[in-house]
């Protein structure tokens, strides 16, 4: 038995594992949209721990973090930094949304906005805005698949035939059990991340460089600034605070913002168990810790990869390890890339139906009708990008910088519609367009920018002006609404 073929074994193995875990809870929810897109509100601790965990660390994860320790050295700690603040602001939104849900029967972001400033056509914006955002990252957990699945097979699958098997896979389990099957996946794929993430981060160091110790400190003897934050641009040019802080602050913000995490504050089983989710969630960041190892035990070696997100790849095929080794890295980075694009095509589609039809437009759908629909829309996405990541697929960390942009744009509306009352359709509407306006122009155009600070960081503030001044300028359509909403978003059950 060659190599290829034990490691596309372990590969197979894993999917069917994922497969097993995904169709299995699909007995144990209504057949409804509530039940297919919130769980029928009813998740507990353990799935609320692992969807927020393993559904934030995806191929990026596996792929593009170890290049970023490599070539940049300590600017990859940003992700670190972000990481850990990033589940703050839920720690406060996240309870009052969870009420308001619970009253008015919310399972989306967008549609508790909308109901908020009585304004449906917010939810189309929002819809889109998410689609702008959740595309390229969906496209990015593709790349890392399609990328892991040509290395196990030492080249006889290629890209779009790798993807498809492990994309084919996650259509399955979604189409079926909806939020379940996302949930008790991320919970075997974030375990198999774990395990396998800390065996290969202690042991390649200890391989090439003889334990972790003496790997930094030969890093530091041939280059003593590669260690020192905030490390250094893609060009090799240092990297200066205000830049570095700049991804930290929109990447945090967005964070909170990425509307497939925000609705699991709708799918909660009670407020006691989403505080436990946010203040357990940075326990899942000892994660990134050995995926960065990783990185930096690849400094130096011989013959360095052609490109950054090749880095892990590289190193394993280079260091002729056994091939049951290669199977699991491959299988772990394939976990990284199905937590998360499982929940991206789930949350997807339930908001392109939910708030681009039904709360836009006002079409009023039977529950089961609406789950019909959402699971075409799941098909409808997934091969979409697919055929996207085929035709653009480009670099992994540059698809994951453009997707913080647009989404981080949702922050100030997120606020303003659960703290703030004198906040109006008209001020959430005009912020986040000029926003979203900058954010792409200036990601598509960073020559344009004053300062070399993140294109997000510029739609935020311009957002918030814009969100304030118009707000002050215009009237609420609905006072009473907005109080009532407010109060009950205020009110605590005790918990």
């Amino acid at each position: 038995m060659n190599n290829q073929t034990v490691a596309l074994l372990v590969i197979a193995v894993y999917l069917a594992a994922c497969l097993w875990a995904g169709l299995r809870p699909s007995k144990d929810q209504s057949d409804s949209a509530t039940g297919f897109i919130a769980g029928d509100r009813a998740l507990g601790p353990l799935l609320m721990y692992f969807i927020t965990g393993a559904t934030i660390f995806s191929a990026f994860t596996f792929l593009g973090m170890p290049g970023w320790a490599w070539s940049r050295g300590a600017s990859s700690f940003y992700i670190l930094s972000y990481g850990v603040l990033g589940f703050v602001p839920f720690l406060f939104l996240g309870p009052r949304a969870a009420r308001v849900g619970k009253h008015y029967g919310f399972v989306t972001q967008a549609e508790m906005i909308a109901r908020r400033f009585s304004a449906p056509y917010l939810a189309l914006i929002l819809a889109l805005i998410t689609l702008i955002a959740f595309v390229p990252y969906i496209v990015l957990q593709m790349r890392g698949a399609g990328v892991l699945m040509r290395l196990a097979s030492g080249g006889a699958l290629n890209d779009a035939q790798g993807i498809a098997i492990v994309y084919g896979v996650v259509a399955v389990y979604v189409l079926k059990s909806g939020v379940l099957g996302v949930g008790w996946t991320n919970v075997l794929q974030g375990v198999f991340m774990l395990v396998l993430a800390w065996g290969l981060g202690l042991y390649l160091p200890s391989l090439l460089h003889g334990g972790i110790g003496p790997m930094f400190e030969k890093i530091a003897a041939a280059d003593p600034d590669f260690l020192l934050a905030p490390g250094r641009t893609k060009s090799g040019t240092p990297w200066n605070w205000a830049e570095y802080s700049s991804f930290v602050l929109v990447s945090m913000i967005g964070f909170t913002c990425w509307p497939h995490l925000f609705m699991k504050a709708f799918s909660a089983r009670d407020e006691r168990t989403l505080r436990k989710s946010v203040i357990l969630y940075p326990s899942f960041l000892l994660f990134q810790v050995p995926i960065l190892l990783l990185g930096f035990a690849a400094v130096g070696f011989q013959p360095a990869p052609r490109d950054e997100q090749d880095v892990l790849p590289h190193l394993l095929l280079s260091l002729d390890l056994p091939a049951i080794v290669v199977g699991l890295f491959c299988a772990g980075g394939l976990a990284a890339s199905m937590s998360t694009g499982d929940a991206l095509a789930h949350g997807g589609a339930s908001i392109a139906i939910r708030d681009g039809w039904v709360t836009a437009f006002g079409k009023k759908l039977s529950p089961h009708r609406e789950r019909t629909l959402v699971r075409w829309m799941v098909a409808l996405l997934l091969v979409g990008c697919w055929l996207a990541t085929i035709r653009y697929g480009t670099r992994i960390v540059d698809l994951l910088v453009f997707a913080y942009g647009p989404i981080t744009q949702i922050g100030p509306v997120l606020v303003a519609a659960l703290l703030w009352r004198r906040a109006t359709a008209k001020g959430a509407c005009a912020g986040l367009i000029c926003g979203i306006v900058i954010s792409l122009w200036l990601t598509i155009a960073p020559e344009l920018r004053p300062w070399p600070l993140h294109a997000g960081l510029y739609g935020l503030t311009a957002n918030v002006l814009v969100l304030v001044l118009v707000s002050l300028a215009t009237q609420s359509r609905n006072p009473k609404a907005d109080e009532e909403f407010l109060a009950i978003a205020a009110r605590s059950d005790g918990t």
